[in-house]
């Protein structure tokens, strides 16, 4: 090819499974991911927001997502998305959500709504807790069980998929992705030798050797470059302000348990200075229980040296 083109760049990405001419492409490529959840392979689409070069070069917040519906009425949603962000997931969802409630208008029976499925391509890595790239949400409860089925939700990390050998169709459209900006035209490896990614290639050589759709490309590629710089500098202002919020909870926890050991030795010093109190008001106790047997004592011998002195009063006067 003339120039290297990244399918993830999403006017190519769009052109690859949104324009008319690739609708084999799109059913290929939504055979491959959803696979065995599809109760019957897909055999047609018609795709609902078709690509259209003018719209790229117009407009640079173009919608960049392929919508499809099937001849059953169910919907699919294809996108990719080079720059995660905090509020990416909740984005995912609501997007689905809002595709699947869209069946419906005023006075439609809910027994109208058709599955929905919504696939997402990943750039960067979203689900840092686990190293699978291949993630499928559907609605089942704890046990598995799923009383209706309302499609799902695919997220596919590019840059967790690593494997040494491609095994199935699933594989093969990731790796084209991850890795179709450093394919050869001239000298394809083997698992690009299908039908499919022979067609795909050839989008791709439209957009090297077409002059105004390599100038689309580099155009969505420089929006992108800037959007990344303004992902990043959002990144660092929050690692900066996260990193600020950690330091002042740690002061504040420091204080905290600074007041919490001052306030333990007022209360053991509390503790001792009732303890010595009591131990006062003991020994006051046992003072005053001796003197009051003292004086019980002395009280006792005075009466004793009383009755003697009578006894020997009485003796001498008999």
């Amino acid at each position: 090819m003339k120039h290297a083109i990244d399918p993830k760049i999403d006017c190519v990405f769009k052109a690859l499974l949104g324009s008319e001419s690739n609708q084999a492409l799109l059913i290929h490529f939504l055979n491959a991911i959803l696979g065995e959840e599809l109760k019957a392979p897909i055999v047609g689409v018609k795709i609902i927001n078709p690509y259209n070069e003018r719209e790229f070069l117009s407009d640079k917040l173009s919608i960049v997502d392929v919508k499809a519906r099937d001849a059953a009425g169910c919907l699919y949603q294809v996108e990719i998305q080079l720059l995660t962000h905090p509020d990416l997931l909740g984005r995912i969802f609501y997007t689905w959500a809002d595709l699947y409630s869209s069946q419906l208008q005023n006075g439609d029976q809910y027994d109208l709504l058709k599955p929905t499925y919504s696939i997402w391509l990943l750039g960067e890595n979203l689900l840092r807790d686990t190293a699978e790239y291949a993630h499928n949400f559907c609605m089942r409860d704890v046990n598995g069980w799923s009383c209706f089925n309302a499609g799902s939700v695919w997220l596919l990390e590019l840059n967790k998929f690593d494997v040494a050998q491609i095994d199935n169709e699933q594989q093969r459209w990731l790796k084209f992705f991850k890795d179709g900006e450093q394919l050869d035209t001239e000298l394809l490896p083997s698992w690009m030798e299908t039908t499919e990614m022979r067609q795909a290639m050839t989008t791709l050589r439209t957009f090297s050797e077409k002059e105004q759709a390599y100038y689309v490309y580099q155009a969505r590629q420089n929006y992108l470059r800037v959007q990344r710089g303004i992902q990043i500098e959002m990144d660092e202002l929050r690692t900066g302000q996260e990193r600020a919020q950690a330091e002042n909870e740690r002061e504040r926890l420091a204080k905290e348990a600074a007041l919490q050991r001052e306030a333990a030795a007022l209360a053991e010093s509390e503790r001792e200075r009732l303890a010595k109190e009591a131990a006062l008001a003991e020994s006051e106790r046992e003072r005053l229980a001796k003197e009051s047997a003292l004086q019980r004592e002395a009280a006792a011998l005075a009466e004793l040296a009383q009755l003697k002195a009578q006894f020997a009063g009485n003796a001498q006067k008999e």
